[in-house]
């Protein structure tokens, strides 16, 4: 017999757990199934403890850059230089691990302890469709549950895409890493290889660097972070090249050989015919995602999926299958957990609180997106690239306004003054149509820039606004002066 639940949510990432909770508390009998942990990837192996760990990469990095400040550490022997001497600064890797842990398992029995309060059956299992109302929960160690309920959400997520590369099987375990797997390693790599220059290829290449392995990123595309304007990407290479990686542009990985000896070897070959094998000790593959929909046997349902796997949606987030709505990353790409959260805001505003439809549905269309690749310094987006404004607006005056770091009060004082600011605007309304930043603090000005879009404020009121001196966001009154 299966169990009536009014609302089932399967997966209990940051639009699940939060919809489950809601459900629960607006008196609504709620399951939520969860196969692995609580809190999804952004609490157990994303934003979470890969940004602890970026922490620890900035102090180390500050600890090197201690004597450009005037600072030196002392030891009994006297003053010693900590960017000439190689074991002048330590970093013990199991503290740094320990910490990523307590704050993950602190972050995760929060939400688990939220969803109990509220009165959510948390079911710890694998689902799957029987049909549109009907989900099988496999339990391990345990007899099958059988649940149904009128409303199904499904916020599964991605995870990381598994090797492709030819002799990938000769390379021991431990040694071939993803964006979870990494980690938990205690030592730090002597040499990391990256295969993918996407965000976390770059972001994980940059703090382990940091915590000091040598690193090279293998990047297919002709520039790092394929999706951002190419001006801001040929600055963040500059500013890793000047941190010492080995970055190989227009490159695929052809094959691996494993030598217990000499290491993991990757044959690569690039368009400008210059091939080169690279040695090192750990690769961590970071050549993208896939959704987590392979178990749940969508076809029972009658829920469509595109080719590579995601779930099919409208903008109310209703899939082909009535009565089955679908949250996250496993819906296709954004893939942020901000994006996540505003789909729970709208599956909320529209099943609950306006649940008899008496005010307008709200929807994903005409979203303002922003987020953040934490590299240090940050590279900060929000709304439209140049190239995408070009495209959506080709009858419309665009304007570009680009303006190095170094122009910045604020990041002259603080020596963080890498990186450019990047603004795109509409040269006849003033509308802010997308704004970049990369440099210190990156996230929050662009925050700055974002709530003025979100208002429809102009680029002109930014620029003749009063900032505080000194601070970073008195920069967005110099910008908009080098507009073209």
């Amino acid at each position: 017999m299966a169990t009536k639940y009014d609302c089932i949510v399967i997966g209990s990432g940051q639009a699940g757990g939060p919809l489950a909770g809601a459900f629960a508390k607006a008196g609504k009998k709620t399951a939520l199934v969860e196969r692995t942990h609580i809190g999804g990837c952004c609490v157990n192996e994303g934003c979470t403890p890969t940004k602890t760990m970026v922490a620890s990469g900035r102090v180390a990095y500050l600890a090197r850059r201690g004597p450009d400040y005037g600072v030196h550490l002392t030891s009994n022997a006297g003053q010693f230089d900590l960017l000439s001497t190689e074991n002048s600064l330590k970093v013990d890797m199991k503290k740094v691990r320990e910490r990523k842990r307590k704050i993950v398992e602190s972050f995760r029995g929060g939400n688990e302890r939220r969803l109990k309060e509220a009165g959510v059956d948390i079911l710890m299992g694998e689902g799957s469709f029987i049909n549109a109302n009907t989900v099988k929960v496999k339990i391990e160690g345990a007899q099958d549950v059988t649940i149904t309920a009128e409303t199904i959400c499904i916020n599964t997520g991605e995870r990381p895409s598994p090797p492709k590369i030819t002799g990938i099987e000769s390379v021991p375990k431990e040694l071939v890493l993803d964006s979870a797997s990494i980690m938990e390693l205690d030592k730090v790599p002597k040499h990391l290889l990256v295969v993918g220059g996407g965000y976390i290829g770059v972001e994980f290449g940059q703090l382990f660097r940091r915590l000091g392995a040598q690193v090279s990123i293998v990047q297919r595309g002709s520039q790092l972070m394929p999706r951002e304007d190419r001006d801001v990407t040929e600055t963040l290479h500059q500013i890793l090249s000047d941190d010492g990686i080995n970055i190989l542009l227009n490159s695929s990985v052809d094959s691996v050989t494993y030598d217990s000896s000499k290491g993991i070897t990757l044959s690569t070959h690039s368009k400008d015919g210059n091939n080169q094998s690279i040695t090192g000790s750990h690769l961590l593959y970071a050549a993208g995602r896939i959704p987590n929909t392979e178990a749940l046997n969508l076809d029972a349902a009658g829920i469509q999926s595109h080719a590579k796997g995601y779930i099919i949606c409208n903008e109310r987030l209703e899939t082909t299958a009535p009565g089955v709505y679908v949250l996250g990353d496993v819906k296709g790409p954004p893939a942020f957990t901000h994006i996540s959260y505003d789909d729970f805001r709208i599956l909320q505003a529209n099943l609950i609180t306006n649940a008899n439809k008496t005010t307008e549905v709200r929807t994903i269309a005409n979203r303002i997106i922003p987020y953040v690749a934490y590299t240090d310094p940050q590279l900060a987006h929000v709304g439209l690239h140049e190239s995408e404004a070009r495209e959506k607006y080709p009858g419309r005056k665009i304007k570009t306004a680009k303006m190095p770091m170094n122009y910045v009060a604020r990041a002259l004082e603080t020596d963080e003054s890498r990186g450019l600011m990047k603004a795109v605007v509409d040269g006849d309304s003033g509308e802010i149509l997308g704004f970049t930043c990369l440099g210190i603090e990156g996230g929050e000005v662009m925050a700055v820039v974002q709530m003025a879009m979100v208002g429809g404020v102009s680029y002109e009121k930014l620029r003749d606004g009063i900032w505080a001196h000194p601070s970073l966001a008195e920069s967005l009154n110099n910008i908009w002066g080098f507009l073209e």
